[in-house]
């Protein structure tokens, strides 16, 4: 007699399983819209469609749009975060107290490079999204400040092992000016593509991880030697 075959028996799904799984769909959603519009260019009422629920259920889960606004930043924030800290403390250990400007920067540039380059349309939307909080004073001052503070801190300490010299305002400009360049790149608007006639593209994560690093490290190097003539030429 031959036995019936025994199927596994069927993973029930709980509530908290539609909850989280209504989560996300909620957060992929706001997280596309607002990337493509910006904060004030989305509504509840869109998210709610686009997801295919009653705007009430949105209500329910979120107060209002900055606090589902909010919510969108922080579910990613913590990743990129850690892959930074982590690049950046295993690269100080690695150099041994032979830190320069360039390694430094290649630690905190390169793993979110390599995320956005390499990862789903999510962390795509994600990246277009910080490209517009980076920009945003209502908005992006208060979350950036929250999530990416300790994170940017952590570079100036390195810059300033590798530059001991160097004017601590002269790092925070260099940091300024590096952070617009990482935005802009995480941004993708393809006009790189039209300038060069199709030499560069904007989604060429590789070719901006070969540069960025390099490219950054001279400008610190060149202030930070300006200024140190300055200050001889005064003695």
């Amino acid at each position: 007699m031959i036995e019936p075959v025994k199927r596994p028996p069927r993973k029930r799904t709980t509530k908290a399983d539609q909850r989280a799984d209504t989560m996300q769909k909620i957060f992929h959603a706001a997280e596309e819209l607002f990337s493509r519009h910006g904060p004030h260019g989305v509504t509840m009422r869109e998210v709610a469609h686009k997801v295919g629920v009653h705007q009430s259920l949105l209500n329910y889960y979120f107060k209002d749009k900055k606090d589902l606004f909010d919510a969108v930043i922080a579910r990613r924030a913590p990743v990129t975060i850690e892959r930074r800290m982590a690049a950046m403390d295993r690269y100080e250990r690695e150099a041994a107290g032979a830190i320069t400007v360039e390694g430094a920067l290649h630690a905190y540039l390169d793993p979110d490079l390599e995320l956005y380059g390499q990862a789903d349309v999510g962390w795509r939307n994600y990246g277009q999204l910080g490209a517009q909080l980076s920009n945003s004073v209502e908005w992006g001052a208060e979350l950036m400040d929250t999530h990416f503070d300790a994170l940017v801190l952590r570079l100036i300490d390195l810059l300033q092992q590798a530059l001991p010299d160097c004017p601590r305002e002269d790092l925070f400009w260099g940091y300024h000016f590096v952070t617009a360049g990482l935005m802009l790149t995480l941004a993708r608007t393809g006009r790189i593509d039209k300038l060069s006639g199709g030499l560069c593209r904007s989604d060429d994560f590789e070719a901006v991880r070969e540069r960025m690093a390099r490219f950054m490290a001279a400008g610190f190097i060149a202030t930070c030697d300006a200024r140190r003539l300055e200050r001889d030429a005064l003695k």
